[in-house]
């Protein structure tokens, strides 16, 4: 990373930890922000659980974190992107997704909170309709209908070729069509809607850092497949829990109408929507969703911060 956070001075104040587990065959990374509890704070913290989304990882959702220091986040790596490594021999299709999910939070933090962004949103919904225990989910940017029929279908179409090339081209140029530099700048572009010339550059280095650090071709490829071939509607009826949807009123990959539309699905769901943001709440307006989050959950704000 090159470009400075513009919520670097807030996220310096969280004490962080890094740490492996061995989950499903292979070691997950994952970071530890904030306590369980706090000297200053009568109660405990409430722990969450935090899943990024496809091709990046736990440095996604960094920004969010930076203003919810009332609360104990546990955000790991996806298996086969960042710091944690793919199984060998598996297929990572949504259910091997979901079972991870299952048996990482069972092992690190039984019964959190669980929130997942976009693919994440898939992961983890998928994972408490079969069974995760959680009191509650909330999902940022919440994939509420098939990637391919949003706004920008014919983009995701061209991904679908994208991904498919890079998958069939010899194991060198495949990987390294899908490590373009070029092409990753492009996604951002498309994706970032604020017009704010800092951010923007911030965004690029985010996405310049952390989209390439997947562990192969295949992989990278799995994760693709799923993330378009699922999205959250399929699960949202299973769903027992109070869920929380922050949703975008400018997503080009789920459509406002579509999250109003998902909400109603849910038995228990409350749907915040964001103005004047796209597919990346997480880095253009973090400070909404964690007060969103925040009310949600009933977490007082922490005093001095």
């Amino acid at each position: 990373m090159t470009v400075p956070s513009p919520y670097a001075d807030r996220l310096s104040r969280l004490p962080v930890e890094r740490h492996e587990v061995e989950v499903r065959g292979a070691i997950t990374a994952y970071w530890e922000y904030g306590s369980p509890t706090d000297s200053g704070a009568p109660d405990e913290r409430p722990t969450i659980i935090a899943v990024h989304g496809f091709r990046g990882d736990h440095h996604g959702l960094e920004s969010v974190l930076a203003f919810l220091p009332e609360a104990h986040v546990i955000a790991p790596d996806l298996p086969g992107f960042g710091e944690s490594a793919p199984s060998t021999g598996h297929t990572y299709d949504l259910d091997e997704y979901a079972a991870w999910l299952t048996e990482f939070a069972a092992t690190v933090a039984p019964a959190a909170i669980i929130l997942g962004h976009s693919f994440g949103s898939i992961v983890t919904a998928a994972a408490v309709a079969a069974g995760l225990d959680t009191p509650q989910l909330i999902l940022i940017n919440p994939i509420g209908a098939p990637a391919l029929e949003g706004p920008k279908g014919l983009m995701t179409r061209l991904a679908v070729l994208y991904y498919a090339m890079g998958a069939r081209l010899p194991e060198k140029a495949g990987t390294a069509l899908l490590r373009n530099r070029v092409i990753v700048r492009i996604m951002s572009i498309t994706m970032a809607k604020t017009k704010d010339p800092e951010l923007r550059r911030f965004i690029h280095d985010q996405h310049d850092t952390y989209f390439s650090l997947f562990a192969d071709r295949d992989v990278l490829k799995d994760a693709f497949v799923a993330s378009v071939s699922h999205d959250v509607r399929e699960f949202a009826p299973k769903i027992p829990v109070p869920t929380l949807l922050i949703a975008a009123q400018r997503d080009d990959i789920t459509p406002i109408e579509a999250e109003r539309e998902l909400a109603d699905r849910f038995d228990d769901a409350e749907l915040v929507e964001i103005a004047h943001v796209g597919h990346l709440i997480h880095y253009e307006t973090p400070a909404e969703a964690a007060g969103a989050i925040r009310r949600f959950l009933r977490i007082p704000v922490a005093r001095g911060r």
